[in-house]
């Protein structure tokens, strides 16, 4: 039996923007961990001699905040490749499924189809 039939009248579409964004993604993902990560570690050599709990503080709070960006970018990233690859699918081959043939859609029928009459009308190739 063979599940997945190509419908033959539907053309492919080509790549749009999802393959460009696609292969995008790597570098994206390094550069928005890289800014974030960079300019903590700015932060910490500008005040590496200054142990006042006020620098204290405002490092730990800075280290937060660098945990947010990455976790937010991260779950953007993931986001945006669940898009890409959403895209890819529905633009990819068409399939079609085998006819289902409802015997009682315009006449109704008052006893139920048989066996034999249901294989006389199923299409197998």
């Amino acid at each position: 039996m063979d599940w997945l039939k190509k419908y033959s009248e539907r053309k492919q579409r080509g790549g749009g923007f999802e393959w460009w964004l696609w292969k995008k993604l790597p570098i994206l993902t390094l550069l928005g961990a890289a800014i974030p990560l960079v300019a903590l570690a700015l932060l910490h050599w500008r005040y590496s001699g200054d142990t006042s709990e006020a620098t204290l503080r405002m490092l730990q709070m800075a280290q937060f905040t660098f945990w947010g960006v990455l976790l937010f970018h991260a779950t953007m990233i993931l986001t945006i490749a669940i898009g890409c690859v959403v895209v890819m699918i529905m633009k990819g081959p068409g399939y079609v499924a085998d006819g289902y043939w409802v015997s009682h859609s315009d006449r109704p029928r008052r006893d139920m189809e048989t066996t034999e009459e249901a294989a006389a009308r199923r299409h197998v190739p």
